[in-house]
């Protein structure tokens, strides 16, 4: 019965078909055990997104203005001067945010043509009231200059003696021009014979003179000549006398000239 026994187990141990099924049994042990130890790492690559997201490391957010001490210096808050204390917005964390300009380069060129326009408005202006100022001014000198020539010429007019009448022509020809001097000039021969025949003889005591009107070229002044005549119709006493005329000035280089005159020459007695 041993001998049996003995022969059935050798004949299995070297059975092939015994031996492959048995082969066969370990592999797809190893195999499902081989399963068994990849199935943690299949899930892990059926889940690529939940893994990255965890392994994305976090990122620190950082507040600006507590990292530049300007705008820690901004956003300060200020303190009441009453209280002493913070106010309630600025505690609770309320900042306020100063927006500062930014000028591009149009904008700059912009401002710069408008000052420069700014400075040319100005000195034209300044320019402008210098010219008139100094235009008001030359008038005034002109019409100071044609009063005084007309106070000069009057005395010249209304100063003479009957006797010496060659210097006194003389001397109105000088300071008169254009009309008045070719009028003074066909009349004076008549004149002598009037103030020779009256010997009369003419002397200025006041002359007052004003100007009418003008420009800087001519002028127009009022006259008035107090004077005193003595002739054969006063008895050769002095009488009191007004000569009034208006004459017409103008500007011949640097003098002022009489071109009209319009008043009788003769004088009028006061009475």
């Amino acid at each position: 019965m041993s001998d049996m026994v003995n022969k059935d187990e050798r004949a299995d141990a070297t059975d092939p078909a015994i031996d492959k099924s048995t082969h066969g049994a370990s592999a797809e042990s190893s195999s499902a055990a081989g399963e068994a130890e990849m199935s943690p790492q299949s899930a892990a690559e059926s889940e690529p997104v939940e893994v990255a997201a965890a392994a994305k490391p976090a990122v620190a957010v950082v507040d600006s203005a507590a990292a530049d001490p300007a705008v820690q210096a901004d956003t300060a808050p200020e303190v009441d001067p009453a209280t002493g204390t913070e106010p309630i917005a600025e505690r609770k964390g309320f900042r306020r945010l100063i927006t500062r300009p930014s000028f591009s380069r149009r904008t700059r060129i912009a401002s710069g043509a408008a000052a420069a326009l700014l400075l040319v408005a100005s000195l034209g202006s300044t320019g402008y009231l210098f010219f008139q100022n100094k235009k008001h001014e030359d008038l005034l000198s002109a019409q100071e200059q044609a009063r005084a020539a007309a106070c000069r010429y009057a005395p010249v007019l209304a100063d003479y003696d009957a006797k010496h009448l060659d210097g006194y022509v003389s001397a109105v020809l000088d300071g008169a021009t254009g009309d008045w001097r070719k009028q003074f000039d066909s009349t004076s021969k008549e004149l002598r014979d009037v103030l020779a025949q009256g010997e009369v003889v003419s002397k200025v005591n006041e002359v007052q003179c004003a100007i009418r009107g003008g420009d800087t070229d001519s002028a127009e002044a009022i006259v008035v000549i107090g004077q005193t005549i003595t002739s054969l119709g006063t008895k050769g006493k002095p009488a009191p006398g007004q000569l009034s005329m208006v004459m017409r000035l103008e500007r011949s280089g640097d003098r002022w000239l009489v071109n009209k005159v319009d008043a009788p020459l003769a004088p009028r007695p006061q009475q």
